[in-house]
C-alpha cells in the first residue's frame, strides 16, 4: 500500500507464473469448471504434469489467487498447446498472452520448431491472441467440441527457434501492461 494525503491506494498486483503443482489443482479446477462445459479431471491434470521433460503446465497467480493456467506437450520438434484458461474475472488483462509467451519459450527450450493448437471457431479473442504469436489457421476439426457441437480451428506456427520469432514474442511482452510482463 502506498499512502498519500490520507488516501490509501492499491498498487497494481504483480502476476507470478509458476509450474503447476498438485497443491494448485483446487484453483485450477475452479477455473476449469467455469470455462469448459466438459472440464478435465484433477487426475488428468496430475498425469499431464508428471513428465516435465515433455510437458509444461503453468499457473498464473496474483497474490495467492490462481487466475489462469496453461499446458503444452512437446514431442521432438513439434509441440501442442493442450489447454489455456483465464478466470473470467481476470480476462482481457493480457494474462493469457503472458502464459502463451511462457509456453512458447518452453516449447523452444524443449526443442520444438513448430507448435499447434485447437481453438473454438467462435472464440475470436483467443484466435487474435494466437495470431499475435504467429499462429495461422491450417484446418478445421468438425464437431471437435462435441459437448457444444462446435468445430475447432486448428492453428499452427513454425520457426519458433529463430531470432525473428524470439523478437516477435519479446515485442508482445514489451507492449503488455507492466504488471504482466516477465
Amino acid at each position: 500500500m502506498r499512502r498519500s494525503l490520507g488516501i490509501e491506494e492499491q498498487l497494481p498486483a504483480r502476476l507470478e507464473i509458476l509450474r503447476m503443482r498438485r497443491r494448485h489443482l483446487r484453483g485450477v479446477m475452479e477455473i476449469e469448471r467455469q470455462v469448459y462445459p466438459r472440464p478435465w479431471s484433477a487426475n488428468l491434470f496430475l498425469s499431464e504434469m508428471t513428465d516435465e521433460r515433455t510437458r509444461t503446465y503453468l499457473i498464473a497467480r496474483i497474490d495467492r489467487e490462481i487466475v489462469a493456467y496453461a499446458g503444452l506437450n512437446c514431442w521432438g520438434d513439434e509441440a501442442h498447446v493442450t489447454t489455456i484458461a483465464v478466470d473470467p474475472v481476470w480476462q482481457r488483462r493480457k494474462i493469457g498472452t503472458r502464459l502463451m509467451f511462457e509456453l512458447m519459450r518452453s516449447a523452444a527450450d524443449m526443442g520444438a520448431r513448430s507448435v499447434s493448437l485447437e481453438v473454438r471457431v467462435s472464440n475470436w479473442g483467443a484466435q487474435r491472441m494466437y495470431g499475435d504469436f504467429g499462429f495461422r489457421p491450417i484446418g478445421v476439426r468438425k464437431n471437435y467440441y462435441q459437448e457444444v457441437n462446435e468445430d475447432a480451428l486448428v492453428m499452427w506456427v513454425d520457426a519458433i527457434q529463430t531470432a525473428g520469432y524470439e523478437d516477435r514474442i519479446a515485442d508482445l511482452m514489451d507492449t503488455a501492461p507492466e504488471e504482466v510482463r516477465p
